[in-house]
């Protein structure tokens, strides 16, 4: 009975390593993706170092830890063995990582590039744009909780400790916005409500895009 413990907290354990891999590193090569990007188009810089900076502190400083929590997925231990020589950056690992990525840093650069061709001044478009990467990254977070299962499927309610991440994240960055000195040394002001209202279903559509490469993939044979 210890042996079989042993084995089905083991195989959580590396399932959570997993998570928290695709989470860093997807949400990292979102951000290269969008700097590349405005660099080819020849736009100024999208978030400054401190912007970069805060975002990587509020986000996944919180959100990775809360993730390494994640309860074991049903099933977890009616699999098969996993070869001792499978890597981490196995090839679900790869695609999800490429597309969530490529994703985010895609649809963030064109909505920065929207905003200065909209009239926007560059602080104003990077201010949006900080909080947008500030909504993906939240959003993300819950793709990250099953590689395979739909997001739907794992309840809300089973890791308290994420939830509460991702509402310290958004409050703590939403707070800076009001802080005096802190906003300026970070370039953000508050937004009007027509801007929440804009910006939450463009951080959403990632769930969207991920849930359907999760249909397609189960339907692989």
């Amino acid at each position: 009975a210890s042996i079989v413990n042993g084995v089905e907290e083991g195989r959580i354990a590396y399932d959570n390593v997993r998570k928290v891999v695709y989470l860093l590193i997807a949400t990292g090569a979102a951000e290269i993706v969008m700097f590349f990007l405005a660099f080819v188009a020849g736009l100024p810089l999208p978030l400054f170092a401190a912007q970069l900076l805060w975002l990587n502190l509020v986000t996944n400083g919180i959100q990775d830890v809360a993730l390494a929590f994640e309860r074991g997925e049903p099933g977890v231990l009616a699999r098969r063995p996993r070869s001792p020589k499978q890597p981490i950056f196995d090839r679900l690992m790869i695609e999800q990582t490429a597309i969530s990525g490529v994703f985010i840093g895609v649809v963030a650069f064109a909505f920065f590039q929207w905003a200065l061709s909209a009239g926007w001044s560059e602080a104003e478009a990077r201010n949006v744009l900080l909080l947008l990467m500030v909504f993906f990254e939240n959003v993300h977070v819950f793709n990250c909780r099953s590689e395979t299962r739909s997001v739907l499927r794992v309840p809300i309610g089973a890791n308290p400790l994420l939830i509460a991440a991702v509402v310290a994240t958004q409050s703590v960055h939403i707070g800076a916005m009001y802080v005096p000195g802190l906003n300026d040394v970070l370039g953000i002001a508050p937004i009007s409500v027509e801007t929440w209202i804009s910006i939450a279903p463009i951080a959403l559509s990632l769930i969207l895009v991920m849930e359907a490469y999760k249909a397609f993939r189960a339907r692989k044979p």
